[in-house]
């Protein structure tokens, strides 16, 4: 039982379908890891092993945490940037065979660092979900001025074709610092019009914004409510986040 929990608001138990909770491992220790979740796993839905972290450590410490995360209804995942590295070089089925005996129940599929043909990447999300993985795959590109050449009619374009081709949730680009890229201003401030014309089109529940920064996941919050997705979470900020979906803390205290 948890202290005070008569003060909470509830949230739905896991495995959740919305208010989910995405962080990013950039290369936890195993202990160190463990003891995150053992006192706040049950806050985290998805865990994304950062862009190609998993290369340079130990496939046993890989295989440990994979285990460890499961053990905690968490859905652990490798970052796109490992998926489009094995696109590069032509390896994705050494690269799903991999990610099967590691573990991973899910992959995230992008192109945001590279250029990959639009009927590519959808035949790629095809051929990993009948290979059985869960996809999560990403819109966006993660240099500025790239990312700006996409109109947003072609980011929704794109976030339809992903979700036709199998994807269960998008994941709208905004790297985990959150500043001049996709949604967000240099400032790293909402572009609330553009996230308007957005959830015209788009489902909110098949929707995992990336919002690294407090200001940004309390946006989100107050616009659509505690049940948002939100992604790019840093380890430190499991906690923080679960209060403000909870309005335990003074920027949605009362306001959810």
């Amino acid at each position: 039982m948890k202290s005070f929990e008569f003060l909470s608001i509830d949230r739905q138990e896991k495995p959740r379908t919305s208010g989910l909770t995405m962080v990013l491992d950039k290369g936890l220790g195993l202990e160190t890891a463990d003891s995150l979740m053992k006192i706040s796993g049950d806050y985290v839905d998805y865990l994304k092993f950062g862009w190609g972290t998993s290369i340079v450590h130990e496939q046993d410490i890989i295989k440990a945490k994979v285990e460890m995360y499961k053990s905690h209804k968490i859905t652990p995942y490798t970052g796109g940037t490992l998926f489009e590295l094995a696109y590069m070089k032509g390896k994705l089925e050494e690269f799903f065979q991999e990610a099967h005996e590691l573990g991973f129940p899910a992959i995230e599929i992008s192109d945001g660092s590279t250029n990959i043909p639009t009927e590519n990447k959808l035949n790629c999300i095809e051929k990993a979900k009948d290979d059985g993985f869960e996809v999560l795959s990403e819109v966006g590109k993660k240099n500025p001025q790239l990312d700006k050449e996409l109109s947003l009619d072609e980011r929704i374009e794109q976030m339809e074709n992903e979700l036709n081709a199998g994807s269960s949730l998008i994941i709208v680009e905004a790297r985990e610092g959150g500043k001049n890229i996709g949604i967000f201003d240099k400032s790293g401030n909402p572009k609330e019009d553009e996230i308007d014309y957005i959830l015209e089109k788009i489902d909110n529940k098949k929707i995992l914004w990336e919002a690294p920064n407090k200001d940004q996941q309390v946006f989100f919050i107050l616009k659509l409510g505690n049940t948002v997705n939100l992604g790019n979470i840093s380890s430190d900020d499991i906690t923080s986040l679960e209060t403000l979906r909870r309005g335990l803390r003074g920027d949605t205290l009362g306001k959810i």
